[in-house]
């Protein structure tokens, strides 16, 4: 089983008009449960803080703490202030990375976007900050939805929400960001900046990170194999389509092939680049714009999550139409 990502929560299936399925022999999410699994109870609550079980991270209890909205730059510099405030007795806060704060997210739930048991109070259902900047668009940061758990990035200087958060996590990887930039766009000094450049949070990346086999590659960090190319089928299919091909590649090969979960696609993105939004000297062949995973959306369950690979974006594609590629995993 696949290490330093974390199960996604889901442990139903639905077929590609939303309907329930039988899990069994279905080639979702929900039947292989593919990561780290969830302690239960997952949260321990800290008088204001919560600690994350699973991750190691503390939160404040409170998903709003300022009660508004802020620019990505001002709520930086809240996080500043808080640390030399010392806020809830401790003064190295931060405002949370992209894999930091997408891994709260629960995809078997919407409204929030949170595991069913959690304590956290005010959580808004809208767009969260991370410290992380989009490296395809610098003057735009990366933020999570918490309604239902999509992320993508905005700009700057829009007015989204802060969740503090601290601690070092041994099962989160870093994001590979290594830069920080300005509200423009603009490359600047990491010192002090509080970006996610700076303070490189998560498991370091081995070094080389893949290793080639015949016909795959394995990840290092993670543990998974995955198929060399990106797009084994060479066109966009529908997502019954991918889970299809997913099943008569791995009787064909007698390899446990299958679709990833979100969680598995997304811990191959590399922050620091874009287009594709791999790290450098990947050894992965074909890679198209974007691929479907195998976790339905909990809060369409006609649609199903994806990763836009040029942007290390995760959305969703409605699973009748051929919308993206497939890109397949396998444990090692």
């Amino acid at each position: 089983m696949g290490r330093h990502y974390l199960w996604t929560g889901l442990a139903n299936c639905w077929d590609a008009a939303g309907r329930p399925v039988d899990c069994a022999g279905s080639g979702q999410d929900a039947e292989f449960r593919p990561g780290c699994p969830w302690p239960e109870p997952r949260f321990k609550t800290q008088g204001e803080l919560v600690l994350d079980l699973a991750t190691g991270l503390t939160w404040t209890r409170n998903a709003n703490p300022l009660n508004f909205p802020a620019t990505w730059s001002e709520a930086l510099e809240i996080v500043r202030l808080m640390n030399a405030e010392s806020a809830h007795g401790h003064a190295d806060w931060r405002m949370p990375n992209r894999r930091e704060l997408r891994s709260l997210v629960s995809h078997a739930a919407r409204k929030p976007a949170l595991p069913a048991d959690h304590p956290f109070q005010s959580v808004f259902l809208g767009w969260y900050w991370t410290c992380t900047t989009s490296a395809m668009a610098p003057a735009y940061a990366w933020y999570v939805h918490m309604e239902g758990g999509r992320m993508f990035y905005g700009r700057k200087d829009q007015y989204c929400l802060l969740w503090p958060v601290r601690g070092d996590s041994p099962v989160l990887p870093a994001t590979g960001q290594m830069a920080c930039y300005d509200d423009l766009g603009l490359e600047v000094a990491c010192t002090g900046s509080l970006q996610d450049g700076e303070l490189r949070a998560g498991v370091a990346w081995p070094s080389p990170r893949y290793t080639l086999l015949d016909g795959a590659v394995r990840d290092v960090l993670t543990g998974l194999v995955w198929t060399r190319s990106a797009d084994i089928a060479g066109k966009y299919l529908t997502w019954q389509a991918a889970l299809d091909l997913a099943a008569n590649i791995s009787a064909r090969d007698g390899l446990p092939w299958r679709l990833p979960s979100i969680n598995e696609l997304e811990s191959l993105v590399d922050a620091s680049s874009h287009s594709p939004a791999l790290p450098d000297g990947h050894p992965f062949q074909h890679v198209p714009e974007a691929c479907w995973s195998s976790t339905t959306s909990f809060f369409e369950p006609d649609w199903a999550y994806c990763l836009y690979l040029h942007k290390g974006a995760v959305g969703v594609g409605y699973k009748p139409n051929p919308e993206f590629a497939v890109w397949l995993v396998r444990d090692e």
